[in-house]
């Protein structure tokens, strides 16, 4: 087995290097330096972007007979990051105990550096697809929607990037239940239902209150029921077959729920949110002069919801938790719709993913998994339906629990060990997809 984990180390401190914090993004001396050394290696690397300061890069290497396409997902700009309130500088790029630290070592340049050493060290050894192609797909902007990057490239370049399994982000650190291992795949993502809550009362000068009808006091009680409501799930196929993994009775799935919740607390709080819709109040307004009684409150809420699923599923779960609007006192508005996707839980590309699985972890499995937010696979599903897109990025050393609080925020990093573990998974599900 080759030794991929100085490669990807050495790719991965090179790309946290650049500081390709969104916006501006500024990411085009990082996917130069990443187009050199995959031409040299023998791919057909493209750089295309809306702007010459923000290019997306496209690499192929080309089979020896017609067949599918697999592309490799990533995305390298990231977020901001706050020096002071990191243990150690984050784009220094350091491995230290055993860690490399910096903003963008789990989302997602490590999944950019693994993915890039596990072809380059294909294709430097030879290597060519026996059938088919496999292209490498590094874009831009991907943190702030993607109109720069997903969006802009399969809209005006969609036969660059067109594919027929797709690996990105969104799943694959372990998930232990009990004496049990498994590794999430995600086969599809939730959408977006933004919607707004407005009260209603009468304005008055704030000196004398009692003569408004003071419209924030009457929203804060429906804010705190939103903000505590559990609202009756909606599952879907995928998490009805993880809950199944897990050894619990799918058919009911609250009692299922109840039951993991039981056994693991901190499991069933990352499983809850992929099986219905749930609400977040984030933002309120009232009044503009803090001297006034506010006639109108509103607040925003981030409502994710079940892939297919939208406006009547939302607006049910909302009268469920706050009563229906004519009788609690308040309107309701959605301002926001993306609606969910996702791919097959079956197909070729879960088939290699599950062999690789129980090869480099006997006795553990692959699951299928539901990302409670979206990615750029969102984007590529939308455009190539035909196209089985998954997140997964598979860690052994760190668990789910473990990760999630790194996400977007201070000291970011990730166990070498993990890094080396994603690269050898590309690695063996290339050949097993495309051939030897």
């Amino acid at each position: 087995m080759p030794d991929l984990q100085a490669e990807a180390v050495r790719l991965l401190t090179q790309l946290i290097r650049h500081r390709t914090v969104n916006p501006p993004g500024a990411e085009r001396a990082l996917q130069e330096e990443l187009a050199s050394e995959l031409a040299a290696a023998g791919f057909e690397v493209s750089l295309v972007g809306r702007t010459p300061e923000r290019p997306n890069l496209v690499a192929r290497l080309r089979g020896a007979a017609d067949g599918p396409v697999l592309g490799l997902l990533s995305h390298v700009d990231t977020v901001a990051a706050e020096p002071a309130d990191w243990r150690h500088d984050p784009w220094c790029g350091d491995v230290i105990d055993g860690e490399l630290w910096g903003r963008g070592a789990l989302d997602m340049k490590s999944q950019t550096a693994a993915e890039v050493a596990a072809a380059l060290d294909l294709a430097r050894s030879g290597w060519r697809p026996a059938r088919g192609d496999l292209v490498l797909i590094a874009v831009v902007d991907e943190e702030v929607g993607g109109a720069d990057g997903a969006v802009w490239i399969t809209e005006q370049h969609p036969d660059l990037v067109r594919c027929d399994w797709l690996i990105n982000e969104g799943a694959g650190a372990v998930m232990i239940s009990g004496r049990e291992r498994f590794y999430g795949v995600c086969v599809a993502e939730k959408g977006v239902h933004r919607f707004r809550i407005t009260a209603h009362g009468v304005a008055a000068h704030a000196s004398n209150p009692h003569l408004g009808d003071n419209a924030l006091v009457r929203l804060a009680p429906l804010v705190e029921r939103l903000g505590a409501a559990r609202p009756q799930l909606d599952p879907t196929p995928a998490p009805l077959r993880l809950l199944a993994a897990l050894g619990l009775d799918p058919s009911d799935p609250a009692a299922a729920l109840a039951e993991l919740r039981e056994r693991d607390a901190a499991l069933a709080d990352l499983v809850e949110p992929a099986l219905g819709v749930t609400f977040a109040p984030t933002v309120i307004r009232a009044s503009e002069a803090i001297n006034v009684i506010p006639a109108r409150a509103s607040v925003d809420v981030d409502c994710r919801t079940p892939p297919g699923m939208g406006d009547a599923t939302v607006l049910a779960r909302v009268a469920q938790a706050l009563g229906p609007p004519e009788q609690a006192g308040y309107d309701v508005e959605i301002i926001e719709r993306i609606e969910g996707n996702g791919s097959p839980v079956d197909s070729p590309l879960m088939d290699a993913i599950a062999r690789w699985v129980a090869e480099a972890d006997p006795g553990a499995r692959a699951v299928p998994v539901v990302l409670p937010a979206f990615t750029d696979s969102h984007t590529f599903r939308a455009a190539f339906p035909a196209c089985v897109a998954y997140g997964f990025f598979p860690m052994r050393h760190t668990t789910l629990e473990a990760m999630w609080p790194l996400i977007h925020a201070a000291d970011e990093r990730i166990d070498v060990r993990d890094l080396a573990f994603a690269a050898h998974a590309y690695r063996g599900i290339i050949v097993d997809l495309l051939g030897s």
